[in-house]
């Protein structure tokens, strides 16, 4: 195979149209792997001739289909293929009347040179990115700062980190417009959930750092107008909104991601369904079972009905695994992640779960273990 036919990752994802770490999500989850690996360095290469699928996973998780689906697409002959996406696509229009009807219900509900330019970033997307990982902070007098929201904005990057210390959880975006500026800080949880729906009602955002906070400033259009949209009736937004920052150190997150060992499970399986399954289970501990095909939700042993557990299919790559969590821990991990399907990384009974997901750019959820109930 000549050199000249093999593009590094970062060519590949501009030619495709995907992301880096969307490439590196398609490897591991066997959708799309890269033509060579540097044995080196890790590095991923891929063959000019596989653009043409790259492009097809693309367009296909544009229309949320879930990887299994898309893995059937693209193996499957093309009248079967057709019919995949027809099913998808009814299955889309199903879900669209229903948010259609529930959006007129929200839509109803809705009634200076003394900072230094971070990135710009879509409103809403923001807002979203600020969601998922909110619901990680927790409250510890040993550590304040776990109460907020760790913001890093590094290159092309911007990163959001929230930790309890039973879970950890990261979303990267990558802004419209970067800086360059290298900065980080934690932000007030509590200032967060104020300013959020503000935020969300922004089309666009420019992040300023200021001596004690971070504003987020709405972006101007032409003609000096605000860059925004419908907001629902409630007239034009009320001017920069900000949230405080805590002088507090937040923890060691970089040391503990870099200290995690490689997985010796790696699951593919659909959020909605895993999301029931945990939902359906009433103990406060649960026990998450991964073998060929499958995972299995349930309690601790008990003599009753409600022992049996639930069964959710799921591509499983590795060794058979069983790791308890609690309830309130793994649920939210889980409720939070972009797209269709998850992906886990797991370690072992004593090690973090790893939720990923790779839509909009990269959210991942650690979640740590617990013992095994002593009834179990």
């Amino acid at each position: 195979m000549p050199d000249t036919e093999l593009l590094p990752i970062g060519t590949f994802a501009r030619r495709s149209g995907l992301t880096a770490s969307a490439l590196r999500f398609y490897d591991d989850s066997g959708v799309l792997r890269p033509a060579d690996v540097d044995a080196a360095s890790g590095y991923r290469y891929y063959h000019v001739d596989q653009l043409e699928r790259a492009v097809t996973v693309r367009r296909l998780r544009e229309l949320d289909m879930p990887l299994a689906t898309v893995y059937e697409v693209l193996t499957a002959d093309p009248t079967r293929a057709t019919r995949l996406i027809d099913e998808h696509v009814a299955s889309l229009s199903a879900r669209a009347e229903e948010a259609r009807r529930r959006a007129v219900d929200v839509k109803a509900a809705l009634a200076g040179n003394d900072a230094v330019p971070l990135a710009t970033v879509k409103g809403p997307v923001l807002a979203a990115a600020v969601d998922q990982v909110l619901v990680a902070t927790g409250v510890a007098e040993d550590y304040p700062a776990i109460a907020g929201v760790r913001l890093e904005v590094s290159g092309e990057a911007l990163t959001l980190t929230a930790t309890d210390r039973y879970r950890l959880s990261t979303r990267t975006l990558v802004p419209e417009e970067a800086s360059g500026a290298d900065w980080a800080a934690t932000l007030s949880g509590d200032d967060l959930r104020a300013v959020l729906g503000e935020v969300r009602r922004r089309h666009v955002v420019r992040l300023e750092a200021l001596p004690d906070g971070v504003r987020f400033h709405e972006v101007a259009g032409p003609g000096g107008r605000a860059v925004g949209g419908d907001h629902g009736g409630a007239g034009p937004t009320s001017g920069d909104v900000r949230c405080r920052l805590l002088d507090d150190e937040f923890p060691d997150h970089h040391g503990l991601l870099a200290a995690l060992p490689d997985p010796s499970t790696r699951v593919v399986v659909a959020k909605d369904a895993l999301l029931r399954a945990v939902e359906s289970r009433a103990e406060p501990t649960l026990r998450l079972s991964v073998r060929a095909g499958e995972c299995v939700l349930d309690g601790a042993r008990a003599e009753s009905a409600d022992a049996a557990g639930h069964v959710v299919p799921a591509e499983v790559e590795g060794v058979d695994t069983e790791v308890w969590f609690g309830a309130v821990v793994l649920h939210p991990a889980v409720a939070t992640a972009v797209g269709p399907d998850v992906m886990l990384d797991l370690r072992g009974p004593a090690e973090p779960l790893t939720v990923r997901s790779a839509d909009n750019g990269d959210l991942a959820t650690h979640a740590m273990p617990r013992t095994a109930p002593v009834e179990a």
